[in-house]
Order: C-alpha cells, then structure tokens, then sequence
C-alpha cells in the first residue's frame, strides 16, 4: 500500500521545463545562464548559485520572479489529478521554487513541498539562495528520506513522478516510479512506468 506521492514540479505539475532558466530570460540574463548552467549545475552547484544568483542576479528587482511564479501555467489534467488523490498525502520535491511549489500547495492542496528559495529582501533578489534540493539528484533522496522518518514510512511505501535524469536517483529508491513526459531515455529504464504526454491525468491508472 502506497502512503506518499511525490511529484517533481517544471514540467511535471507546471508547464516549463526549468523555471529558473524562464527567469533568466525575464532578467535578461539567458545566454549567460544557460553556459553557467551547462558548466556547472550538475557538477558544483554552490559555483552556480554564485555566478548567477550572486552576480548576475543580485540587487535586481523581484517583480520579474514574482510575475514568473504568478503566471507560470498549469499542465493539462494537473487539478483533476490532484483532486483524485485527495486520499493519498502529496509532496513536491523539485529544484525549483520554493514559493511556485507554495503556490501548488495551496491551489492543490499539496501536503508537503520542498524545493529551493530564492531569497528575496526590500523587493529586490538579495543574492542569497537557500537549495535544500540543489540541483536534484542525490538531494532528492536525502528528502525522501526525510519525509519517511517524519511521517514513518518506508520509502518503498512512496510513489515518485518525474521527467529529467536529476530524477533517477529517487525513481531508484521509492516502491513505484512514473516517468512523466519525460525526453530521457535513461530515466524512462529506470522507471517502473512510462507515461507519454503531457496530460498528467494518465498517471492515475498506475497509482
């Protein structure tokens, strides 16, 4: 018996695949960030945080993310989905948002969400960047483990949802993975599902 569903969020629940290189292009700092992206995110992430949220983000002003959060779409079936599982305990853990998870959590009714924070001080990105979940990976499971010892389950009680390689390590440790519109082919071998599309609706069948 499944306890826990945890979802990741960009391109999962929300419609962009990383909402932190949307922000780039709200900041006008794309092109930079994609090369700062491609260098570091998935081999120093304390190096990205400081060569984009300390010196290319820092002192700018926040309105650009906070449009961003407000306005980021839904993917398709994304309420319904959640209205179905309103007997399971939900989670979000994603390398995203922290205040686009908040938003899910209160339009979804979403019980826990854990991703990472950009914060924001006098309306203006202050420069400090607060990653729980950093890039993904080995981070996600260090949540997942987490959560079962606060709500004391076994991570083979917890189905997880995803769609990038920074996923896999989760989809590895939990009783039941779903691979979400997902491009990657590693991630699709490691999962227990594969769901094609992007109407989230067509998860329920496996849960």
């Amino acid at each position: 018996m499944f306890k826990l569903i945890c979802f990741d969020m960009d391109g999962v629940i929300f419609e962009p695949e990383n909402f932190w290189m949307d922000l780039h292009k709200a900041l006008g700092t794309y092109e930079k960030g994609v090369e700062l992206t491609k260098k570091y995110r998935l081999t120093d992430y304390n190096k990205l945080v400081e060569e984009v949220v300390v010196k290319l983000w820092k002192g700018k002003d926040a309105k650009a993310y906070f449009d961003l959060v407000n306005s980021v779409k839904y993917l398709k079936g994304v309420k319904e989905t959640f209205s179905k599982l309103k007997d399971f305990q939900t989670a979000i853990i994603s390398s995203g948002s922290i205040d686009l998870a908040r938003r899910a959590e209160k339009d979804l009714g979403v019980k826990y969400v854990i991703a990472n924070e950009l914060v924001i001080k006098d309306r203006k990105i202050s420069g400090e960047f607060v990653w729980p979940i950093g890039a993904g990976t080995h981070k996600k499971v260090e949540a997942i483990n987490n959560l079962c010892k606060d709500l004391n389950i076994s991570p083979k009680e917890i189905i997880f949802i995803g769609d990038s390689i920074t996923d896999i390590e989760a989809f590895r440790h939990v009783g039941k993975s779903i691979a979400f519109n997902s491009d990657s082919e590693e991630l699709k071998k490691a999962a227990t599902h594969v769901v094609e599309g992007n109407d989230l609706r067509k998860i329920l069948k496996y849960i």
